[in-house]
């Protein structure tokens, strides 16, 4: 039977992913995490990931879960079965189906397979992911009706009760950068903004106010439209 205090979180290192830590820790008793190395561009992402747990796990009087078990499931055969931009130095822009090269056909499909495969091993109820309709970057696997179907698909093929959990998905970038502030004030918004990592291109040169990127990519682009909205409605965060 599974735990309905438990959670696992799809935690890739990124705003949106430690957002939903930062939510689930607020929500469940018991919180692990589960990252994915899949050959991806920004592998820079789980080195980051691994400090943002470090300080995250400093600040648990904040929250009333703790920090669980750390997994990271290594799934580099992906990067030999698709060609998308984010598994290699192509130009990163949008095709000729409307969909930007970076998108990485099934990856949250893979994701919540795997993170639901956990799951069932630790009696996880409640499965976590940062997946957003509101400022999606054109992803068909960010969709509500996408996670819905995955999470019966999971349930009857597991013939267990999973809970897919998507805190972001109706939520502007602004806000979620809102979530975050209402979570810990301002040392946590510092922690995010130091720490995580979105650029597509990995690139963590130089120090920006909204934080690390090339500003170019799309993830950067909607990361800095995010940061200059949530700054002008929090005129106390701008740096």
């Amino acid at each position: 039977m599974l735990d309905k205090n438990k959670s696992i979180v799809l935690f890739s290192g990124g705003q949106d992913s430690s957002a939903c830590l930062v939510w689930a820790l607020q929500n469940y008793k018991e919180v692990q995490t589960v990252g994915f190395d899949y050959g991806q561009r920004h592998k820079v992402e789980l080195k980051c990931r691994k400090n943002l747990l470090k300080k995250l796990n400093l600040m648990s009087d904040n929250f009333i879960g703790k920090l669980s078990t750390d997994h990271v499931v290594n799934l580099e055969e992906i990067k030999n079965i698709s060609n998308s931009s984010l598994l290699n130095s192509n130009k990163i822009e949008v095709l000729a189906n409307g969909l930007p090269s970076s998108f990485v056909p099934g990856r949250n499909l893979i994701f919540l397979n795997y993170a639901a495969i956990i799951s069932y091993k630790n009696s996880i109820q409640n499965i976590i992911g940062g997946m957003c309709e509101t400022d999606f970057s054109g992803y068909p696997d960010c969709r509500n009706d996408t996670i819905i179907s995955m999470q019966e698909s999971l349930s009857l093929g597991m013939d267990e009760k999973f809970i897919i959990k998507t805190p972001l998905m109706f939520k502007s970038k602004d806000e979620i950068w809102d979530l975050i502030y209402k979570a810990g004030g301002k040392e946590l918004i510092d922690v995010i903004l130091e720490e995580s990592h979105t650029c597509y291109k990995g690139d963590r040169s130089k120090r920006y106010p909204w934080g690390y990127g090339c500003k170019s990519c799309p993830a950067c682009e909607l990361r800095i439209k995010g940061w200059n909205s949530f700054v002008k409605n929090n005129p106390e965060m701008k740096i």
